[in-house]
């Protein structure tokens, strides 16, 4: 958290005091993480609410269950215990692809009658999501969820989280807002109207020069937050690529193998051995710890701080320290190698990186396909269903 160092002391956590926050997305990884700063920082702080939808069979409840059975609160209950954290996250059943976010009347006014601050987490981060999907979520999720916050009779601000490549075609990302690829209330419309098919067969003319329905659908979306300032109070985060935690409450700690962490598992368990890619390239890596600190920051400096002019916030890292893939690799080949070897490695941990396609498309045929269709063989032959 922030620390005054001319004796002030954390002016973070008291601003949370007593205040009630609504969280969407809060089984994911970075809510998981959000949730918990909370918890472990901010122990004044008033209800969290959690909209979360029933999913696999499981009822919200027990997906909030699930939420703090996870290894990342063993910190905070050891410190609180489970039964005062459970008392203080509220679950409100309902689901941001639906009409009216599928929430009931009793707890739409139990969220506008009580609620200050709105972190939007929730998303589909898949880069090959259909559109239609990525457009009912990322997009007309986040319309659901603005009009929602309309209603808050007490909103202090609305935190919709982007990303920092949803304007790919940038080469200078600056803190403002940037005209969107389309209208996204005609996007939203006509991915409403069309078939899941008919979307898909117009895929590739609507993105157009937009590599993915990720980047495309998180523009479209920031654009109807933009639209929204004049009216509430609203905050748009970009955090970069989103990693393990680095510190806290335990170091290293994930749940899923996004980014670059399935390129070290994968280059770690011996399947991955080739990537075409510039060695010397880097990504902008952000750890989770990192990036719930930054958006509290944020969250102080515009509530806190009244800092209104600042409505955009960078959450990144790459201008302090830069990590190129050939480094990022060459680490995690010592750490399985000297440290933590994984379990079920197909094949000693290795591979390279090469700088021209016909290189790669080589190596790929001949340590990429040809195990595999070996391994799918020697699979069907005794039985089991081919990987």
């Amino acid at each position: 958290m922030d620390i005054d160092m001319n004796g002030g002391g954390d002016r973070i956590a008291p601003m949370f005091k007593d205040r009630h926050v609504l969280i969407t997305g809060g089984t994911g990884f970075l809510g998981k993480a959000l949730i918990e700063k909370f918890l472990r920082c901010c122990p004044e702080i008033g209800q969290i609410y959690l909209l979360v939808r029933a999913k696999k069979g499981k009822s919200p409840r027990q997906r909030l269950e699930d939420i703090f059975a996870n290894p990342l609160f063993e910190t905070v209950k050891g410190i609180r215990g489970l039964d005062t954290l459970v008392s203080q996250c509220t679950v409100i059943g309902g689901d941001v692809t639906e009409p009216e976010l599928a929430i009931s009347p009793e707890d739409r006014q139990l969220i506008t009658e009580n609620v200050s601050i709105i972190y939007h987490c929730a998303a589909t981060i898949r880069f090959d999501e259909t559109l239609k999907k990525a457009v009912m979520l990322n997009t007309r999720g986040t319309k659901f969820m603005i009009d929602l916050a309309k209603q808050c009779k007490k909103l202090d601000m609305f935190g919709y989280v982007s990303t920092s490549y949803c304007h790919l075609n940038e080469k200078l990302l600056l803190e403002k807002p940037y005209p969107p690829p389309a209208d996204p209330n005609k996007v939203i419309k006509a991915v409403e109207w069309l078939e899941e098919g008919v979307v898909d067969g117009m895929t590739e003319k609507i993105l157009g020069d937009c590599p993915n329905t990720y980047a495309y659908t998180k523009a479209l979306a920031e654009a109807l937050v933009v639209e929204s300032m004049d009216e509430i109070p609203a905050v748009i985060f970009r955090p970069s690529i989103v990693i393990p935690t680095w510190r806290e409450p335990i170091p290293g700690w994930t749940d899923n193998i996004n980014g670059p962490v399935g390129l070290l598992i994968g280059a770690g368990k011996g399947v991955i051995r080739s990537m075409y890619c510039d060695s010397d390239g880097y990504g902008d890596y952000l750890p989770v710890d990192f990036a719930v600190s930054a958006m509290c920051v944020c969250t102080w400096n515009y509530v806190g701080n009244k800092d209104y002019k600042r409505n955009i916030y960078h959450l990144v890292s790459s201008a302090e320290i830069k990590v190129s893939w050939e480094g990022i690799i060459e680490r995690g080949k010592w750490i399985v190698a000297n440290k933590i070897p994984l379990n079920g490695v197909l094949w000693y941990p290795g591979g390279t990186m090469k700088r021209t396609r016909w290189e790669h498309n080589l190596a790929a045929f001949f340590f990429h396909w040809i195990p595999a269709f070996l391994i799918d063989c020697l699979l069907y032959c005794i039985g089991y269903k081919p990987m």
